[in-house]
């Protein structure tokens, strides 16, 4: 019997080694499981980046985008203001393309009624008008205008 006891203490032993490297086992691989999730992917960086990466996001994981994020923000920033005012500027450049147009428009109708006034105010232009009109008092002059000499009256 006493060589029963010893393969059951043998065996019990063995047993008890058995679970306890399970035991040990499973919570390092269940350590191991939380560390892999918590570290969110923070693998160092390789020094090839391809294709792949950038369009599955991968890159904006990394440690070194993470810490540029302001700087890209930033960037991002000066792109919006850029773009915008470019727009802005299009747009007075539209805006001053049709003042200028209305104002030769405008330069070209009033030189038109300046050059109509100046035909219509020719003496020859009045002098058919006076005569179209019979109700008129107003006649040519047949005589030259006389010249009137009038003393001078401070020297007296």
């Amino acid at each position: 019997m006493t060589m029963n006891n010893d393969e059951t203490n043998t065996q019990t032993n063995t047993g008890e080694a058995i679970d306890q490297d399970k035991q040990k086992e499973a919570p390092q691989s269940l350590r191991a499981i939380i560390r892999e999730q918590t570290t969110e992917d923070e693998m160092p960086l390789t020094k090839n980046i391809t294709l792949r990466k950038i369009l599955g996001g991968d890159i904006l994981s990394a440690d070194i985008i993470r810490k540029q994020i302001w700087l890209i923000l930033i960037i991002v920033l000066f792109i919006v203001v850029y773009i915008s005012n470019r727009y802005k500027c299009q747009q007075d450049l539209i805006l001053i393309d049709n003042l200028t147009e209305q104002l030769k428009d405008a330069k070209y109708r009033a030189l038109s009624s300046s050059s109509d006034l100046t035909q219509q105010t020719r003496e020859s232009k009045v002098l058919e008008k006076l005569k179209a009109s019979s109700d008129s008092t107003l006649h040519i002059a047949t005589q030259p205008p006389y010249i009137i000499n009038v003393p001078n009256t401070e020297q007296r």
